[in-house]
Parts: C-alpha cells; sequence; structure tokens
C-alpha cells in the first residue's frame, strides 16, 4: 500500500530557520499539512536550543533575535536559555498554527517521480515539488582526530554533551577549541575544577566594541562566498571574532584565558607538544564547533567537488528545488529569518513557473 502525501513545499526541521521558513509560507497562503508540512526529529520545540546546558541563561545568549512577526518579550535573563527559547518556540508554532510534525526523522531525499522530490521519513514518504532544507549543525558535532587519541585514559566529550561546570570539580581540564562555547566553559568550568587548560589551532581574535551593521555584512559575506564556491561552510562567528566583554576580560587578567598552540599528540595521561612539554588532563573537552547536518541530501548528489553545496543565495546551484537555509552565511538567528523569506519568495516562484527539472 501506498502511504505517500503530496504537497508543494516539505520544510525539514523546526529550528530558527525551519520556523521562519513555515512562517512565510503561512503568510503567503501556503496551507500546513494540506500544501506544506514541517518535519521535526526534536523531541520538543526548541530546535537546537532545548539541548543547550543549564548554566548557558538567557542573558548570557549572543544575538538571539525574534523569529519573524513575534517578539520574544519578558524573558528573564537569569533563565536556561534552553527553556526560554523552547518556550517562545512553543507558542510560536501554537500563534502561527504550524503544525510541526515530531519526531519525525528523515533518513533521504531523493528523486521521486513526475519532477518532484521523495523524502523518506520515520513517518512516511512526502512527494513535493520543493524542499527547504533546514537542518542546522546540531546532530553534527565535529570531532578532530590527533595521534593517541584512543589511548586517553579519561574522559573525552564534546560541547553537545556539555551539561555544567560541577561535573569537573576537582579534574584538570583541557579545552580544545577558539570559539564562543570554547572561552564560556573555560570561564565556568574554572572555579570549579583542579587546573585549566585552553588549547587552539589558531590566536584567539577579541573584538571591542559595538558589532554594528556594517561588520555583520562583511562577515556574512565571507561566509557566503565559500557556499558560492562549493565549499563547506564556516560559522558566522568563525570570521566575527570574540566580543571583549567583562567575563572575558576577567578571564585574560585571572589566566584562565591562557590560549596555548594546539597540541601534537594525545598520551594516556594528557597531551603533549613537540618539543617535550607535556599536560597532564582527566578530561579533554572539544569544543569544536558543529558541521551541516545534509546527509539525508546525499542521494541528491549535491555535494561540489569542494566537500559543500555550491549555493546562490538560498537555493542548490545543482537544483532549483532544494534551498539550505540556516546554512552557511545563514546560519545566526537573524540570518536564518532573512533566509527563510527569500526562500518562501523563490519557491513560489519556482512553483508558478513549473519545474525545470525533468521526471
Amino acid at each position: 500500500m501506498n502511504n505517500t502525501r503530496e504537497v508543494e513545499v516539505v520544510v525539514i526541521g523546526a529550528g530558527q530557520a525551519g520556523l521562519a521558513a513555515a512562517y512565510h509560507l503561512r503568510r503567503t497562503g501556503f496551507e500546513p499539512e494540506r500544501d506544506f508540512v514541517v518535519l521535526d526529529h526534536s523531541p520538543g520545540p526548541g530546535g537546537a536550543w532545548q539541548f543547550r546546558w543549564p548554566s548557558l541563561t538567557y542573558g548570557k545568549v549572543h544575538g538571539m533575535h525574534a523569529l519573524p512577526g513575534m517578539e520574544l518579550t519578558g524573558a528573564d535573563p537569569a533563565r536556561p536559555s534552553a527553556e526560554v527559547v523552547s518556550g517562545y518556540f512553543a507558542d510560536y508554532e501554537r500563534t502561527f498554527d504550524l503544525r510541526v510534525l515530531r519526531p519525525v526523522d528523515v533518513r533521504a531525499v531523493r528523486e521521486g517521480t513526475g519532477g518532484r522530490l521523495l523524502v523518506e521519513t520515520s513517518a512516511g514518504s512526502w512527494s513535493t515539488r520543493a524542499l527547504i532544507n533546514a537542518t542546522g549543525t546540531w546532530d553534527r558535532p565535529f570531532w578532530p582526530r590527533y595521534p593517541g587519541q584512543q589511548t586517553f585514559r579519561g574522559r573525552q566529550l564534546h560541547t553537545a554533551q556539555y551539561a555544567g561546570p560541577e561535573e569537573f570539580a576537582g579534574l584538570r581540564v583541557i579545552v580544545v577549541g577558539g570559539g564562543a562555547s570554547g572561552t564560556q566553559h573555560l570561564l565556568e568550568i574554572a572555579p570549579y575544577a583542579a587546573a585549566t587548560t585552553w588549547v587552539t589551532r589558531r590566536p584567539p581574535v577579541f573584538r571591542e566594541g559595538p558589532f554594528d551593521e556594517d561588520a555583520g555584512r562583511a562577515a556574512v559575506a565571507l561566509v557566503e562566498e565559500r557556499v558560492r564556491q562549493g565549499l563547506p561552510p564556516k560559522s558566522v562567528v568563525s570570521v566575527t571574532g570574540l566580543p571583549l566583554n567583562d567575563a572575558v576580560r576577567a578571564g585574560l587578567e585571572s589566566g584562565v584565558l591562557d590560549r596555548q598552540p594546539m597540541f601534537d599528540r594525545i598520551t594516556p595521561e594528557g597531551v603533549e607538544w613537540n618539543g617535550g612539554r607535556r599536560v597532564a588532563a582527566d578530561v579533554i573537552l572539544w569544543a569544536t564547533g558543529f558541521r551541516a547536518a545534509v546527509d539525508h541530501l546525499r542521494p541528491l548528489r549535491l555535494r561540489e567537488a569542494g566537500g559543500g553545496i555550491r549555493v546562490e543565495g538560498t537555493r542548490a546551484v545543482a537544483d532549483p528545488r532544494i534551498h539550505l537555509v540556516g546554512y552557511g552565511p545563514s546560519a545566526s538567528t537573524i540570518g536564518a529569518n532573512r533566509a527563510g523569506r527569500a526562500a518562501v519568495r523563490d519557491i513560489r516562484r519556482l512553483l508558478a513557473e513549473g519545474d525545470p527539472v525533468a521526471a
């Protein structure tokens, strides 16, 4: 029995980018469940925010931008960001009647019949004329590989598994990574740990002063150029530098944020540099970022020789039916909002003209 359902648009993911896209679909006349469907594999509303560690309070969040059509107001800065944002997203879904289906795991997107795409999931299949992919990066934590890594007798974990600083009490901790998560982890862990060591591949760049609109546009342009060339995207944060706020200044002055160059190997007891320097450790915390979660698109063969998906705006150059929002230059919360609107505009034009891809 064929249980494939037909819609005009499938949205994969209900984080900031997916909800922004769903909002613009709804606003321009698409009806949930009849014309489009939003599929989300998470257990509840909140996108990746629902998995953030409890000590990341809303007041510590950098640059959280409201979803289109509904502001986030009155949030207690002392509450965990996971609670604040998940509640906001849940209200948003109800307010605009987006009818997100969850938990639904998308297993593959492949060529269907009649110029349509076939989206295969744990809840059956959907046949669609266009796809908005908004799967983000949280499901693909990046773990670098170093010689001796498997020999380490202590614990290794990634930011995605970080639950708070208390579990590191009395331990010697090495934090790897020069981004915002790495510095936040260090500043939280240091009061509890017996010792901390911070290592990064490149010297961190600290940014003073406000991050204005011109600086934001310049940062996004750098990331955008990579995806236009078909290279794997870097995060917007990676080209903006780290904000030099009061907490970071205190960490620099106290020596907690004393950056060391990347070690050359991992030993059973810790890490080691060429030349003989060693640091003993009980824990290595990899704050090394994430990669785009797009493996379900593999059957469509969208990847370029450079390893990424070539994108113009939000549209995959290799297949105009596919739009990637929250990918590369639109990976920030404000970028995701704009990308959702742009993707819907292009998809409306595509559907009005008829599919350019032959069956």
